[in-house]
C-alpha cells in the first residue's frame, strides 16, 4: 500500500501533505492533553520500529505474488493518537531506506494508514462496553487488526482508481487493483488474528501497555 513518486499529480500530493499535517497537529494536541503522554513515548518508539521493519516480512497470498504485514490497526489499538506520528515516521524511513512509496507521496501514504489506525483505536476502546459475558478484548482486537488493513486497502484502491494516469491502460490497472483487494482481504484476517494473539498476551502479562490514555 505504498504509492510511489510520480504516480499522483502535484495537487493530490500537496493536498495529502496538508491533510496529514493537520491530522498530525490534532493528534499531538490530543496527546498534550493526556496526563501520562510522556510515559507512552518508549512504547510508541518500540512499535514505530516494528512498523518500520514489518514491511520486510512478505506473505505469499494469491492472486498477488506476496503482501507484507501492515500493523496499522494494531498500532492504533495500542498507541491511540501516538499511532499518527509513529506511522508517519515509519513510512518516511521505509521510503528512504527501502524505496517503499516515495517522499512526494508521503502525505497521501500516511493518510491511507493513519485514518484506519484511528478508527481501530476507537473500535478497540469499545472492549470496555461489551460486558463480561463476551470476550470483549479479543473481539475488539481482531476488529482493530482487520479494520486497519481492510480500510487502508480500500482507501488505497479507491485513490488509485480515481487517479489512474491517462497513459496507462485503465482496464488492466483496475484488474490489478481488484487482485490487490482480494489479497489484502485475506491479509486483514491474518492481521486480525495476530492482533488477538499479541493483545491477549499483553493483557495477561502487562495490561497497562494497553491503556493508551
Amino acid at each position: 500500500m505504498h504509492i510511489p513518486d510520480g504516480f499522483l499529480s502535484p495537487t493530490v500530493s500537496i493536498a495529502g501533505y496538508a491533510a496529514t499535517g493537520g491530522l498530525t497537529w490534532y493528534s499531538l494536541r490530543q496527546l498534550k492533553q493526556q496526563a501520562n503522554s510522556p510515559e507512552q513515548i518508549p512504547k510508541a518508539a518500540l512499535l514505530t520500529a516494528a512498523f518500520f521493519v514489518i514491511s520486510l516480512i512478505h506473505v505469499p497470498i494469491p492472486p498477488a505474488a506476496s503482501v507484507h504485514l501492515v500493523l496499522n490497526g494494531l498500532l492504533g489499538a495500542i498507541l491511540g493518537y501516538y499511532a499518527v506520528p509513529a506511522i508517519l515516521i515509519g513510512l518516511f524511513f521505509q521510503a528512504v531506506f527501502f524505496q517503499h512509496g516515495g517522499l512526494s507521496t508521503l502525505g497521501v501514504n500516511s493518510l491511507i494508514q493513519v485514518i484506519p489506525a484511528l478508527f481501530a483505536y476507537y473500535l478497540f476502546g469499545l472492549r470496555h462496553y461489551l460486558g463480561r459475558k463476551l470476550p470483549g478484548t479479543e473481539i475488539c482486537a481482531f476488529g482493530a487488526g482487520f479494520l486497519g488493513t481492510s480500510l487502508a486497502a480500500l482507501l488505497f484502491a479507491g485513490l488509485i482508481v480515481l487517479t489512474i494516469p491517462a497513459e496507462l491502460n485503465a482496464q488492466i490497472e483496475r484488474l490489478a487493483v481488484f487482485s490487490f483487494l482480494v489479497s489484502h482481504l485475506f491479509l486483514a484476517f491474518i492481521e486480525g488474528g495476530f492482533s488477538v494473539m499479541l493483545i491477549s498476551f499483553l493483557e495477561r502479562v502487562k495490561p497497562e501497555v494497553l491503556e493508551s490514555k
